[in-house]
């Protein structure tokens, strides 16, 4: 069964814990980019903030069958 990430500054994400969402808080571009390298392989979806999105280029939200699904909360 996949589960579903959230990746972003801590505002943004710790609601979603309340829904059962896997949230890797990260408040620096740097430290995005390593919660997306740290996604677990049962990880199906990820929602990642405006900013995450960012820090992690067009390549994280482009459609791609080796990653899992990718979505941006709007900003």
């Amino acid at each position: 069964m996949s589960t579903v990430a959230a990746i972003g500054a801590r505002a943004g994400v710790c609601g979603l814990a309340l829904a059962g969402v896997d949230v890797l808080v990260a408040e620096d571009p740097d430290a995005v980019r390593r919660a997306w390298e740290a996604l677990a392989a049962t990880v199906g979806l990820v929602i990642l903030t405006a900013e995450a999105a960012r820090a992690l280029g067009d390549a994280a939200t482009a459609p791609d069958p080796a990653r899992p699904l990718t979505v941006v909360m709007p900003g």
